[in-house]
């Protein structure tokens, strides 16, 4: 049977003053929700997201991941709008998500927003996920070449996200299998990371034996080059051995439950 084993690190950073990060790490699914900068109650978007993510998932355990991820983000859309409606200062709050999740054999990754996924395999390394934003959109269409991205006035403009706005058109998030197998590595990663480490360092820090050390040396990074928005970093290795207990470790924002929108907090305890 496979599962994920890893670690997650997150850190507030140098400028901000609070971690609208959330993430969860667990056997069989791990995911990062960062809160959009700039919204209101990022934190509380990001912290619903993930709580409600993870507690849906173990809930539903055994389940085709797809399916499991798809009925998780409808629930999370569900609570940001109750979330909203029981207090309409959180009005525009959003977040990104990128999970991925398995069963034993199959896996799916979730995606929406510019948190990312990336599959270390064979030394090299490869994105799983594509940014939603206003700059890759540009790359896709051929008007910006990627080494640009850095100095585009608005490359952190994001283009879809959950949110608990009524109208859904920018909350699409895309939900595919994934192929993955005994042996690979992935990143899971908030673009706090992205923005300050470029992909050729992040893969010689995934050449790193332990999880643990490969997670630090990217945090460390982020944060050495400026720590400009918070980071979280998931570093996790597929593996293969016996059934384990499901559950697993919140970070960020999460682990202050005020953050989380009682509506949207299932039975399940993640």
């Amino acid at each position: 049977m496979l599962r994920f084993s890893g670690v997650g690190l997150t850190d507030v950073g140098h400028v901000r003053d609070h971690n609208e990060d959330s993430a969860f790490v667990g056997p069989y699914l791990a995911l990062v929700a960062d809160g959009v900068g700039g919204a209101a109650a990022g934190e509380v978007a990001s912290a619903t997201t993930a709580y409600v993510v993870s507690s849906a998932a173990e809930a539903h355990f055994g389940e085709p991941p797809e399916r499991i991820l798809t009925d998780a983000v409808a629930l999370t859309r569900e609570s940001l709008r109750a979330g909203v409606d029981e207090d309409l200062n959180r009005s525009g709050m959003a977040t990104t998500l990128t999970a991925v999740a398995t069963d034993g054999t199959r896996f799916a990754l979730a995606h929406v927003g510019d948190s990312r996924c990336y599959l270390f395999r064979g030394g090299a390394l490869s994105r799983l996920s594509t940014d939603h934003t206003y700059v890759q959109q540009l790359i896709d269409h051929g008007q910006l070449d990627p080494a640009e991205v850095p100095l585009h006035p608005w490359r952190n403009v994001v283009l879809r996200s959950l949110h608990g706005d009524a109208v859904a058109h920018s909350d699409q998030t895309d939900v595919v299998e994934v192929d993955l197998r005994r042996g690979d590595r992935l990143l899971l990663c908030s673009d706090g990371l992205t923005d300050m480490v470029p992909e050729p360092t992040i893969a010689d820090a995934l050449e790193l034996d332990e999880t643990a050390a490969a997670a630090a040396v990217l945090l460390q990074g982020a944060l050495a080059a400026g720590g400009n928005d918070n980071v979280t970093c998931l570093v996790l290795d597929v593996v293969e051995g016996p059934p384990v207990a499901a559950g697993g470790e919140l970070l960020g924002a999460v682990c202050d439950l005020s953050n989380v929108v009682p509506a949207g907090r299932p039975a399940a305890s993640a």
